[in-house]
């Protein structure tokens, strides 16, 4: 019993503390999640608290994950895995059996899986926070209950303030499909040898009062009494999903700009905000100055918004507002504003408004590497995520070395 406790306790704590990270990389990606299961069981009042949710999820995913493993407030640790179980092994449960959202998010973006792989795994996770559960009072505590308690506060602050920067500057580990360095026409490819979904397709056709359903095959396209009410199509088939597949700008007056955008040889910057009227005025200013400066330098400027007509109306300062699909838009940065930089299709750059360069150094000629400088990750997370790195592996590591002496304090 003694090894499969062993064993329960490095799988929870290992998986909690990845779960709780990948999330706290993207924390808006996880808000969007709560988002979405609060739109699907219809409480929408609570999408006002979805991030302050989802940091509170992931927060207490990891630390519970991080005291299992350590050893630090280890009790307290598998109490919150067992009461973690407890709530979503039942709600993915509900989830694989009626489905309203297809991917559960509980690895982020950085794993998919379906709502009945989630419950599988939930299942077997459940399995081992019971073993650990069941032999709680036999576990010691190896420092002071105070040392230890200001361990798991320091953690949970640092853990935070980590998910916070990675809000601010966008992620540190971009899961996303339009990471940088993707090439966006090749990502919406279907490579040779995969289909695509398919489709059956009936059209509803009325005449006297009585309406009937047609194929493709028998339709009545020469016989004007019919008159058509509705096409109805249904999925046959899934097919290959494409990494890339709803990307697609519009110009006001209804032309898609999509193929010339990313046709377009030269740089070509695009400044998005899914509501306009959610950005702050002065980082929209920010960005506004940033398109003068672009179009002046030879570099395309598009701002790409999901605001409705009456909201565009606000603005008319001389730009080119295009519209877009408000979930592509979120999935493309996680920021508002945020920008994209393309090249040929590629996607050369990426920021969110806190990381944005300086607009002087913008310019049509920008070299590759150039470019290269501009897009590295903000310098302050980066030394922020290594630091905080080292103290869980040395805080991990010295629970390890004091487990083994046999050493403790009381």
């Amino acid at each position: 019993m003694k090894i499969l406790r062993f064993i329960s306790r490095i799988i929870i704590g290992l998986v909690f503390m990845f779960s709780g990270t990948v999330k706290a990389v993207d924390p808006l990606g996880s808000a969007y999640k709560f988002s979405d299961y609060f739109q699907a069981f219809h409480l929408e009042f609570l999408k006002p608290f979805s991030l302050l949710l989802a940091i509170l999820l992931f927060t207490a995913e990891f630390i519970s994950g991080f005291s299992v493993l350590s050893g630090y407030r280890q009790k307290s640790g598998i109490w919150g895995v067992m009461i973690l179980m407890l709530i979503f092994t039942p709600l993915t449960l509900i989830l694989a059996i009626t489905n309203p959202v297809s991917d559960c998010g509980c690895f982020g973006d950085a794993i998919h899986l379906t709502n009945w792989q989630t419950f599988g795994k939930n299942i077997i996770l459940m399995i081992l926070a019971v073993i650990l559960f069941t032999g709680r009072n036999q576990v010691r505590q190896i420092r002071a209950a105070k040392r230890e308690w200001f361990i798991i506060l320091m953690i949970i602050v640092l853990f935070v303030i980590f998910s916070l920067l990675n809000l601010r500057y966008l992620q540190l580990f971009d899961f996303l499909p339009y990471k940088t360095g993707t090439n966006i026409p090749e990502s919406m490819r279907i490579p040779e040898g995969k289909h695509g979904d398919e489709y059956s397709t009936t059209f509803i056709y009325e005449k006297d009062g009585v309406k009937k359903e047609f194929t493709l095959e028998n339709y009545p396209a020469n016989d004007s009494a019919w008159k058509f009410v509705e096409q109805r199509s249904k999925l046959v088939k899934k097919g290959y999903k494409t990494p890339i597949h709803d990307f697609s700008i519009t110009a006001p007056d209804g032309t898609n700009l999509t193929d010339e955008i990313l046709s377009n040889r030269g740089y070509t910057l695009i400044m998005i905000s899914k509501r306009l009227k959610d950005a702050d005025p002065g980082k929209l200013e920010k960005g506004f100055q940033l398109g003068v400066r672009c179009m002046m330098a030879g570099i395309g400027f598009y701002i790409v918004t999901a605001s409705s007509s009456a909201e565009l109306m606000k603005y008319n300062n001389g730009f080119t507002f295009c519209t877009g699909d408000e979930t592509t838009l979120k999935t493309i940065v996680r920021a508002n504003p945020g920008y994209i930089l393309l090249k040929n299709g590629n996607i050369s750059g990426k920021w969110s408004w806190a990381n944005l360069p300086p607009k002087e150094q913008f310019s049509s000629s920008m070299s590759a590497r150039q470019v290269e400088r501009m897009n590295n990750k903000s310098p302050f997370l980066v030394v922020y995520s290594i630091l905080l790195t080292a103290i869980v592996l040395v805080l991990l590591i010295s629970s390890l070395f004091m487990r083994n002496t046999g050493v403790s304090e009381n």
